[in-house]
């Protein structure tokens, strides 16, 4: 996408898109907090950009809706239709391959917070010292690689479970859309497969970027465990209702 610069343009006015702190999609019209919507900015060309990190100046648009609705959508024109009521202007275009761009966008924005983490010393790798602070109650968020292993998911999961009191309730931690090589380049460690997060404001961080990047690819990530993921990221795999954990996991991780 390269860097190219976003137009600079009033800020976004208190009108009926914004309410409290919340933000309107332009194509659904539902509502929700910044951090669970995708924003939208203009550049100078009059392309419309994703501004993951909502710092573009000017007015933004905001989606809540999957890549597959965005796609639908703007293949019928009601994006360009909504873009241009959004921002006022008939001249705004978006590049055909805006729903890939945001896709990219939201998962580097994932990696980079758990990066961020690994750098604030937050992150635990490695599956035996993951086991050891999950069964301390010391993660607060517990993730897998997408192609991680069965047993070592058990593993890890029943010591969170341990650690936090909610043994034979089925908890687990969280399938993530990204297989050991990704997250092992993300964190610059050898085969990463599993990631816990100590720390609960980590844990929230982690969680949110993440939980945005797989609501919008559509990666389902609630209810399967995880040798479903054995297909890759793009397979709908689950792992469960608790909190992404992040931990790099060293060569000695389970698989």
């Amino acid at each position: 996408m390269g860097r190219t610069q976003l137009r600079e343009l009033p800020n976004d006015p208190l009108d009926a898109d914004i309410q409290g702190n919340s933000r309107r999609c332009i194509l659904s019209g539902a509502r929700a907090d910044p951090v669970r919507l995708v924003r939208l900015a203009l550049a100078p060309d009059g392309q419309v950009l994703p501004d993951i990190r909502g710092k573009a100046p000017g007015r933004g648009a905001w989606i809540a809706v999957d890549r597959a609705t965005l796609d639908a959508a703007q293949a019928k024109g009601r994006l360009k239709a909504a873009l241009a009521r959004a921002f006022k202007s008939g001249a705004v275009t978006a590049p055909a391959d805006l729903g890939q761009r945001i896709a990219d966008a939201l998962e580097r924005a994932a990696l980079d917070r758990l990066g961020l983490e690994a750098r604030g010393g937050t992150l635990v790798t490695g599956a035996e010292r993951i086991e050891t602070a999950a069964r301390s109650g010391k993660v607060g968020l517990l993730l897998h690689a997408a192609d991680a292993g069965a047993d070592g998911c058990r593993r890890l999961d029943q010591a969170l479970r341990v650690g936090n009191g909610t043994e034979g309730s089925g908890a687990r931690g969280l399938v993530i859309a990204a297989g050991r090589p990704t997250l092992s380049l993300a964190l610059g460690r050898e085969n990463v497969v599993h990631v816990a997060v100590t720390g609960r404001d980590a844990a929230a961080r982690v969680g949110d970027a993440i939980a945005r990047w797989h609501a919008f690819i559509g990666f389902e990530a609630g209810d399967r465990p995880c040798e479903t993921a054995s297909q890759g990221p793009s397979a709908p795999v689950a792992g469960g209702n608790t909190a992404v954990r992040t931990t790099n996991e060293g060569s000695r991780a389970s698989s």
